[in-house]
C-alpha cells in the first residue's frame, strides 16, 4: 500500500513537458509488453527453441522492472539513474550474449564461447560504470578499457568463432546471426557514445541534462525488444522447416 502511494506521488510530479520521464515510462511499458508476448508464445515452440525465446522474455522483463525504478528515480531527483541502468545492463547484456550461444549450439558452439563473450560483456560494463559514476576524473582510461571489451565482442561475432559457427549452420541461423551482429555493431554503439556525452566534464553540455537518457531509453527498447524479435522469428521459421 505504501509503495502504491509513493509511486502515485512520484508519477504526479511528472510534468506533461517532461519528455525524458515520458521515455522512461514508455520504455517500461514496451519492455513489459514484449515480455508478455515472449512468455505467452513459449508453448508454440519445441524444446530446441523454447529456451532462446524464454531468455528473450527474461531480458525484456528484467529491463521493465529496472525501468519502473528508473522512471521513479528520474521523477524524484531529475537525475540520470546511472546505478539502476548499469544493474540492468549487467544482467541483460550477458543474457544477450547467451542468445548467440543458444542459436549457435546447432553448429557445435561450446561453452567456452559463451564464457568468453560474457567475460567481455562484464568487463565492458564494470569498467564503464567505474568511469561514468565512480572515477569520472579518469573516465578516459576506464572508457578505453570498456571500449576494447566492446570491440572484442564485435570481433568475436563478426569475424571470430561465433561467425564461423554461424556460417557452418547456414540458413535461418546465419540470417538471424547477421541481424544480431548489426544490432551489436550499430545498436550498441549508442552506449559508448552516451558514455562520452553523459560523463561530466566531457560533452555533457552538447546535449543538455537528461537528453542522454532519452537516447539510452530509445536504444534499450530497440536493442532488447529487437533482439528478442529476431530470436522469435528464427524460432518460427525453424519450426516450419
Amino acid at each position: 500500500m505504501l509503495n502504491t502511494i509513493l509511486s502515485s506521488a512520484l508519477i504526479a510530479k511528472m510534468l506533461p513537458t517532461d519528455y525524458v520521464g515520458f521515455t522512461f515510462f514508455v520504455g517500461c511499458m514496451a519492455m513489459m509488453a514484449a515480455s508478455a508476448f515472449f512468455f505467452l508464445s513459449l508453448n508454440q515452440f519445441d524444446k530446441k527453441w523454447r529456451t532462446s525465446v524464454l531468455v528473450s522474455g527474461l531480458i525484456t522483463f528484467i529491463a521493465a522492472v529496472h525501468y519502473f525504478y528508473m522512471r521513479d528515480y528520474w521523477a524524484s531527483f531529475q537525475e540520470s539513474p546511472t546505478f539502476f541502468r548499469y544493474v540492468d545492463w549487467i544482467l541483460t547484456v550477458p543474457l544477450m550474449c547467451l542468445e548467440f550461444y543458444l542459436i549457435l549450439k546447432i553448429a557445435g558452439a561450446k561453452k567456452s564461447l559463451l564464457s568468453k563473450m560474457i567475460f567481455y560483456s562484464v568487463i565492458m560494463l564494470v569498467t564503464g560504470y567505474f568511469g561514468e559514476a565512480v572515477y569520472p576524473e579518469s573516465a578516459q582510461i576506464w572508457g578505453l578499457i570498456s571500449g576494447i571489451a566492446y570491440f572484442a565482442i564485435v570481433y568475436e561475432i563478426w569475424l571470430g568463432e561465433a561467425s564461423k559457427l554461424a556460417k557452418a549452420a547456414g540458413g535461418n541461423v546465419l540470417e538471424a546471426h547477421k541481424i544480431l551482429c548489426w544490432f551489436v555493431l550499430v545498436g550498441w554503439a549508442i552506449y559508448p557514445l552516451g558514455y562520452m556525452l553523459g560523463t561530466e566534464g566531457w560533452y555533457t553540455s552538447m546535449l543538455g541534462k537528461g537528453n542522454v537518457d532519452v537516447a539510452y531509453n530509445i536504444a534499450d527498447a530497440i536493442n532488447k525488444i529487437g533482439f528478442g524479435l529476431v530470436i522469435y522469428s528464427l524460432a518460427v521459421k525453424s519450426q516450419k522447416d
